[in-house]
């Protein structure tokens, strides 16, 4: 954590680049309901009070204890959230669209910060960012085409090498899961959300800020990223202008031509596992959506398995017999990831990190 860990901010450009190519709605409509939630504040979910109470001595460094202890305690489930400096971003953004991170407003502040506290991102940096149009990988999986990225995460890859679920017990299940995933490793802070429209256009978008670097912009209330310290996302030293890699994975999936899955998972170590679950749950054992986000994860590492509670005693038995060595939570967690996904018939938010479904018109 802490200043030298920020890269270039990516999301903006990614917004204003999608924006541009696919928008139809104007920029500032699109600031609205952000805007609004920003004026009015937050009340914090379930699962982002205890996250913010395992991240504490990072959420509240400098400009963060006034946002997350505002009152010298952290803040907990229901209360209300209100970083003021947000208005004045997103006022900018409005103003200014997603130009104001590079070279405008907002870029000013936060080079100004970066030279307080001897920072790496430089004015070039900034001026010189642009996003990337990549082509996804695609692969046949249950009669559909699934398209994702390519990454550190090899979400394709290890969806393509899944044996069929379709019609085994559990214990049969839970052990071709672990077989596929143990010894697969894939940062925290990161987003998803999934969205299919009307016309059977779908997105996916999936952003982080690793941890966070402890920073935040003055004035604008702007938590930067942590990516340069996060140890999983370093394959080799890195150059000015190298882009880091990534385990990001959003999805979708499309059976003669139309859209029938859209998703995408947060959750560190546990995105790739997360997200191969809900996936072929619906693509697969052919579960609605919610079914398939609420039943309950394992997380192999190595020779290790997490389990949610929930299981039966005959697949604990099953993965000991097979050399695993087990370990069962008491509670549902938000370690073992978010997944959001929507489909034709539904879309499914995960509980487990205070996920949400919703259907705008």
């Amino acid at each position: 954590v802490g200043i030298a860990s920020c890269g270039v901010p990516g999301l903006p450009a990614g917004l204003g680049a999608l924006w541009v190519a696919h928008g139809r709605l104007p920029w500032a409509r699109l600031v609205e309901p952000a805007l609004r939630l920003a004026t009015q504040g937050v009340a914090m979910p379930a699962a982002h009070a205890s996250c913010l109470s395992m991240l504490a001595p990072v959420m509240t460094m400098n400009e963060g204890a006034r946002i997350y202890s505002p009152a010298g305690s952290i803040l907990r489930e229901g209360d209300l959230l209100h970083q003021p400096g947000l208005v004045t971003a997103l006022e900018a953004m409005t103003d200014e669209g997603a130009a104001t991170f590079y070279s405008g407003t907002i870029a000013e502040a936060l080079l100004e910060l970066m030279d307080e506290r001897e920072g790496l991102v430089a004015r070039k940096d900034l001026a010189t960012y642009e996003s990337r149009w990549n082509d996804p990988v695609e692969l046949e999986f249950r009669g559909h085409s699934v398209r994702s990225r390519s990454g550190l995460g090899d979400f394709p890859g290890t969806l393509a090498s899944l044996p069929r679920l379709r019609g085994l017990d559990e214990p049969a299940r839970v052990l071709a899961l672990a077989g596929t995933l143990a010894g697969k490793s894939a940062s925290t802070g990161t987003t998803n959300v999934a969205v299919l429209d009307a016309e059977g256009n779908a997105c996916v978008l999936t952003t982080s800020l690793g941890l966070g670097s402890g920073d935040f912009v003055p004035g604008f209330d702007l938590h930067l990223n942590s990516m340069l310290g996060e140890a999983d996302l370093i394959q080799e030293t890195g150059r000015p202008g190298d882009r880091m890699a990534s385990m990001m994975s959003p999805a979708i999936a499309l059976e003669g031509g139309n859209v029938q899955l859209a998703a995408g998972a947060a959750g560190g170590t546990r995105l790739r596992s997360a997200l191969l679950q809900v996936v072929a749950g619906v693509l697969d054992e052919g579960l609605e959506s919610q079914a398939a986000v609420d039943r309950p994860r394992i997380h192999p590492v190595g020779s290790v398995v997490q389990l949610e509670p929930g299981f039966a005693a005959e697949t604990l038995r099953a993965l000991e017999r097979a050399g695993y060595e087990v370990r069962v939570w008491p509670a549902r967690h938000h370690y073992f990831g978010g997944v959001s996904v929507v489909t034709p018939s539904g879309g499914a938010g995960d509980p487990r990190r205070s996920g949400d479904v919703q259907v705008l018109r």
